[in-house]
């Protein structure tokens, strides 16, 4: 089947880009507060407890200032669906109604296209395939479909997860998506078809029906398959092994389906299973979803942890079961998360309890019978432990640990209290319990610090400490600072000139005939490339720099774009006389001049420096001919210097 892609015209992605504001792109994946005149929220990109990603609605960005990712509402999708540009263009024209045109590729350009987005047309491809075999087919109808409505589900929630059904035959989807173009190359990266010997082919999932795992965007990236007939020798379920666009630690089923749920009633509720899920979103209860059998990872929390701070872990009546998920929580509690645990009737999981109740008199149930995570675990041990001293001494130090780990301390507090009560021990014993264990995790944290900065290469050491800059120029912060100038005032008026006409000279033009008349260019490959996408564009008509360099194809011109907007530096301090501080817009034209001297003297003082190096160098070979030559060209420098140092006065150029 032939893939397409899109080439966009600006007019098309104007509407798109006014159309997608920042605030309303991010909120469907990170939950997000107001803090001030801007939101504040859980970075999807990196793991933190506490929210640094911050969204500007008035300048169309979001920012990270933990791990430095920043953009504008095409490159957040760009980041988070792992997609191209052209193709966040599309997901957000879809999103917004905004028609697109598209073309057929060309065999060359699809032979360009990356495995990731392949793969995911295959994916989506086995979707509608396995749901019309599981609707249309004798076989699909009689025994998937039957097996469903058995189960209780209806048509409607059927469709809503998009379940489907695989024939029994050997080969018969491989052989359907092999007619439909698709590569077999693709089909057997997604797990989809099992290769053997002698062109051997197979269907993974056959005589299965079929659960597809969706992204928090709706894409199928895996499918898990429970088989129908009694077989001892085949597992009752089977997924998709990991793959370039599925690594289960990081996903959670039905995350699509409850996320804006979960937002709206600020708690999600953790069950185990696909069926679990499908039987809760059936009764009306939508905020919930699955681990899929698999113990909770770091990576599934933080999923959970951008929608919403509280979590409801609901287990069955099975004792062993619970013990053995008891890591999970732990983890949970690590995160900073709120956690409250029910435990199911025997004989119910969430699956039979939900299709016996709907929406209001399970959350009535939840509300009576859930318990916070230390009490429940409190109970459970206590009744393995009984009156044995030394299995009540292990269940104090069990309890202990989760409580060491929950981050907030107002909250660890509580529990202590709780914890003393419940075991009848001293709070003070469990505070020094709780210490010792803190100190010594900080010491394994230390020793494993020294380790990696011993075994680390110099270089390697300082990507660490500013990998969010991008390396390869002495001059980082002067150029930065002439680069901020550009995209935040490069458009305004800096002065008219003295002939009769009295033409307005832009910020931008002042500062590149500045440049251009010492022959001056930037080191750092990302800002030379920004100064001259800025030279080439900077007289066309209508030209508006900072969304010119905002929505750039490029995604790391626009990340500099909103590190540069969102810049945690002030390129000035100055007071007037009555006090208050001058925004740096009302002294563009003493500023303006005074980055670009700041950048001319750094150079000069850098080329100073290279000449007392070659003069030593003269020296000790006695070369006087090249000695009297570099003190000469020295001279000139140092006259250069000291008419910069003139001009610049006081330097005025700080961090906050």
């Amino acid at each position: 089947m032939p893939e397409h892609s899109i080439m966009i015209d600006q007019a098309t992605i104007d509407r798109i880009t006014d159309a997608a504001q920042i605030q309303d792109v991010v909120s469907d994946y990170v939950t997000l507060r107001k803090r001030g005149v801007n939101l504040l929220g859980l970075c999807p990109f990196h793991n933190e407890k506490t929210g640094s990603f911050t969204v500007s609605p008035a300048k169309g960005i979001f920012k990270c200032f933990g791990c430095g990712k920043g953009g504008n509402s095409v490159h957040f999708i760009m980041e988070h669906e792992q997609v191209s540009y052209y193709e966040a263009l599309k997901f957000l024209a879809r999103k917004y109604h905004i028609e697109v045109e598209e073309r057929e590729l060309s065999a060359e350009e699809m032979a360009v296209r990356n495995d990731r987005e392949s793969m995911l047309l295959v994916n989506e491809f086995a979707q509608k395939h396995f749901a019309h075999t599981l609707h249309h087919h004798i076989d699909g109808k009689s025994i998937g479909l039957s097996y469903f409505r058995e189960r209780g589900f209806r048509d409607d929630i059927i469709q809503k997860f998009q379940l489907g059904y695989v024939l029994e035959q050997r080969d018969a989807f491989t052989q359907a998506a092999l007619k439909a173009g698709y590569n077999k190359e693709y089909l057997i990266k997604t797990g989809l078809t099992i290769e053997g010997d002698n062109n051997y082919l197979a269907d993974r999932f056959r005589g299965r029906v079929m659960f597809p795992v969706h992204t928090l965007s709706g894409k199928v990236v895996a499918f898990g398959g429970r088989i129908l007939k009694k077989d001892d020798k085949m597992a009752k379920y089977v997924n998709s092994p990991e793959s370039e666009i599925y690594h289960k630690s990081n996903e959670l089923y039905g995350i699509y389906f409850a996320k804006q749920s979960i937002v709206k009633q600020d708690r999600c509720y953790l069950v185990e299973g696909y069926t679990d899920v499908i039987s809760m979103h059936q009764s009306g209860v939508e905020n919930v979803v699955a681990s899929s059998g698999t113990s909770l990872t770091p990576g599934q929390i933080r999923l959970i942890h951008r929608f919403t701070e509280n979590v409801t872990v609901i287990y069955d009546g099975d004792a062993a079961g619970i013990k053995a998920s008891i890591r999970g929580i732990d983890l949970l509690l690590e995160e900073g998360l709120n956690i409250k645990v029910l435990s199911l009737p025997d004989g119910d999981d969430p699956d039979s309890f939900a299709r016996k109740h709907n929406a209001s008199d399970f959350i009535d149930y939840v509300q009576q019978y859930s318990s916070d995570f230390i009490r429940f675990k409190t109970n459970l041990l206590l009744k393995d432990a009984g009156n044995d001293p030394v299995k009540r001494a292990g269940l104090v130090l069990d309890i202990v640990r989760s409580i060491a780990i929950i981050p907030n301390t107002a909250i660890r507090g509580e529990y202590v209290k709780e914890c003393s009560t419940l075991l009848n021990v001293e709070e003070q014993m469990l505070y020094y319990e709780i210490n010792k264990l803190k100190n010594t995790e900080q010491e394994k944290m230390a020793t494993r610090r020294q380790v990696e900065a011993t075994s680390l290469p110099p270089e390697e050491e300082n990507n660490r400490t500013s990998s969010n800059r991008t390396s390869g120029s002495k001059f980082e912060e002067q150029e930065r600072s002439i680069l901020q100038i550009l995209v935040k005032y490069g458009d305004a008026v800096l002065y008219h000139t003295d002939d009769e006409k009295q033409k307005p000279v832009s910020v931008g033009a002042y500062i590149l005939e500045e440049l251009e008349q010492d022959n001056l260019v930037f080191d750092n490959s990302i800002h030379s490339l920004m100064l001259e996408e800025y030279k080439n564009n900077y007289q066309q008509e209508n030209f508006a720099v900072q969304r010119f360099f905002l929505y750039h194809s490029k995604s790391e011109i626009s990340n500099m774009t909103a590190d540069l907007i969102s810049e945690k530096y002030t390129l000035s301090r100055i007071h007037s006389k009555l006090k208050k501080v001058e925004a740096d817009g009302d002294r563009l034209m003493e500023l303006v001049p005074r980055v670009v001297f700041e950048f001319k003297n750094c150079l000069i003082l850098e080329m100073i420096r290279q000449k007392l190096i070659q003069m030593k160098a003269a020296n000790d070979n006695k070369n006087n001919a090249l000695v009297d030559e570099i003190m000469q060209e020295m001279s000139k420098l140092e006259i250069v210097k000291k008419q910069l140092s003139k001009t610049l006065g006081e330097r005025i150029i700080i961090k906050l």
